[in-house]
């Protein structure tokens, strides 16, 4: 039986064709190999599982690659791998530097890969910088880190930098796909896109959750299977969630929260997960973003089928409360009820309420067991009877009004009786409440009085005068209550009435530009004091005011010393030759 290998050694690149997801360092490097641009110190950053150890290795043996008889020689003996975890102090980089004078036997060049070089120490960072600086001709370093920023900034500036990025979901799930292909596996691309998401950007981790997932569920893995191994919630249980909020069963709800925690699912991964779809179903709306959704065609498409029937702006209100939700769940000491009171208001964001009619149908189908005596059918009975029945069925207060129209009745089987056929329209007053002594206040008699005294009488304004005015008399009359506002010190509205002359449209209508929104909504805001001025002055009470927005107009006022400066010197260019003559300053 032979040994197991995991899939993150057996499928290690051997050439840059082969690194998943960092194309543009791949091809840098081919091209500074073949056209002999390469630095002697290189520097690769980068998250872990991305590729970084790998570039350095398939490096090292292409370079040495050239006029070798060998085929596929791998050059061990040419690379030196140095864990910088282990080996930081100053010693061991005396070692190497050391080691560095030495030529390569066999090759061209010796290359030195230092992994994890954030690692060590002050003293051996510095004790390395003379060594990385001015290397021999036959040595290359490669150092590689996860967190640059611990490197020394002596060190990176002696380096050649290359930022490698994380995979995307879609360029691990497509490797995943060459990988099962190659093991003879069939997968579902949902289980794939499951385990590249859950690796987050690393495919080391993606083989690796690859490599346990298949031991899990053996050739055929499916998306089942890889959510059980992997602790993670379907996406249906987020689809079926979304459906019951939009159809606001609270109860469901509940039920179906109860059963995922059950399964081992913590409340917070269900709400972070609950947030995620929504934005998800938000990306989902614009042909444009759909790209952002990283999940397999046929999930996507149930996505783009949910998402018809939700509005944006219920969207943006779900996502703001899973969000709140989210924040607030680690400080909160009763962690499960505030998911549920979160679910709940998800559910009502939809829901309109019940409401309050004055009045209602009964069908008589709900009386229809109500008899009467023959000769004694007439209204008040009934209205007694089907009182009664309401109070005792509904618990409503004995002293709700019914009002009822004459019913048709029909012969029954017994002489004596009469049934209710047909529906009876039975209207029940619920606004009068039960019989109370009302109290009086002072305060409630005085808003009464205000109350009385605010009433204006309806004006019909086609009985009201439009007299003929000139353009002159109303621009005289804008002057005069622009006055009268400086005075009683609204000295903000009248600066903005000054912006511009009032002009004379037709039918009445006073035209004015404004340099902004701004002041025409300080404008809009008092028009009526000045309109009725206006009306009232000019005996005519069809005037109206257009305003009109023209940021240009602005130019024309000059409110710094330098525009006032610039008005005065196009008026009279002399003022530019005087303050030039005697050197003066604005």
């Amino acid at each position: 039986m032979e040994p197991f290998v995991v899939s993150a050694r057996k499928f290690r690149p051997q050439t840059f064709k082969d690194v998943v997801g960092q194309e543009a360092i791949t091809n840098t490097l081919e091209s500074a190999i073949s056209n002999n641009h390469l630095a002697q110190a290189l520097l690769f950053c980068g998250p872990r599982g991305v590729g970084k150890t790998t570039c350095a290795r398939i490096l090292a043996k292409k370079i040495n690659e050239e006029g070798s008889e060998v085929e596929d020689e791998d050059f061990a003996f040419n690379i030196f791998e140095l864990d910088a975890a282990s080996n930081n102090s100053v010693d061991d980089i005396r070692n190497l530097t050391d080691q560095v004078r030495i030529p390569p036997q066999v090759g061209k060049y010796k290359v030195y890969i230092i992994d994890e070089v954030h690692m060590l120490s002050q003293s051996a960072f510095n004790a390395f910088l003379k060594t990385l600086e001015e290397p021999p001709k036959h040595a290359i370093f490669i150092l590689a880190t996860t967190e640059k920023h611990k490197i020394i900034p002596t060190i990176l500036s002696r380096c050649q930098i290359f930022d490698f990025k994380r995979i995307t979901v879609k360029d691990a799930a497509n490797y995943l796909k060459y990988i099962a292909n190659e093991q003879g596996i069939s997968a579902e691309d949902d289980a794939l896109h499951i385990i590249a998401q859950k690796a987050d950007g690393a495919m080391r981790d993606a083989l690796s959750i690859f490599d346990r997932v298949v031991s899990f569920s053996g050739e055929n893995l499916t998306r089942k299977a890889v959510t059980e191994n992997l602790n993670v919630l379907d996406y249906d249980v987020y689809f079926e969630v979304t459906d019951l909020i939009l159809k606001n069963k609270i109860p469901e709800l509940l039920l179906l929260l109860n059963k995922t925690l059950a399964l081992g699912f913590d409340g917070h991964h269900f709400i972070t997960g609950l947030a995620s779809h929504f934005r998800d179903l938000m990306v989902c709306q614009h042909t444009e973003t759909i790209s952002l959704l990283e999940v397999s065609e046929s999930t996507k498409k149930k996505y783009q089928e949910q998402t018809k029937a939700i509005t944006k702006l219920f969207l943006l209100k779900a996502m703001d409360m899973a969000n709140d939700c989210d924040l607030k769940y680690k400080a909160s000491k009763n962690q499960r009820l505030l998911v549920e009171l979160t679910l709940m208001k998800l559910a009502s964001i939809t829901f309109n309420g019940e409401k309050k009619k004055s009045d209602f149908i009964i069908p008589a189908s709900h009386f229809a067991n109500l008899t009467f005596p023959k000769n004694e059918v007439t209204i008040a009975p009934i209205t007694e009877m089907i009182d009664a029945k309401l109070t005792q069925e509904t618990n409503l207060p004995e002293d709700y009004h019914i009002e009822t129209t004459a019913p048709e009745f029909t012969n029954s089987t017994d002489k004596n009786t009469q049934i209710i056929d047909k529906p009876i329209p039975i209207k029940i007053d619920l606004n009068i409440s039960p019989k109370r002594v009302s109290g009086l206040s002072i305060s409630s008699l005085k808003a009464k009085k205000e109350h009385e005294k605010a009433k204006v009488d309806i004006v019909d304004h086609t009985q009201l005068p439009e007299e003929e005015f000139e353009e002159s008399k109303m621009q005289e009359l804008w002057t005069e209550f622009v006055q009268e506002l400086e005075n009683n010190g609204k000295k903000i509205l009248a600066a903005n009435l000054q912006a511009d002359i009032p002009k004379l449209k037709e039918n009445h209508v006073i035209f004015i530009e404004l340099p902004n929104s701004t002041m025409k909504k300080e404008v809009e805001r008092e028009q009526s004091l000045m309109l009725n001025y206006l009306k009232e002055k000019l005996n005519n009470y069809s005037i109206s005011l257009k305003i009109a927005v023209n940021e240009e107009v602005a130019k024309k006022f000059a409110f710094t010393p330098e525009e006032k400066y610039e008005k005065l010197r196009e008026k009279n260019p002399a003022l530019d030759l005087l303050r030039k003559e005697f050197d003066l300053d604005l």
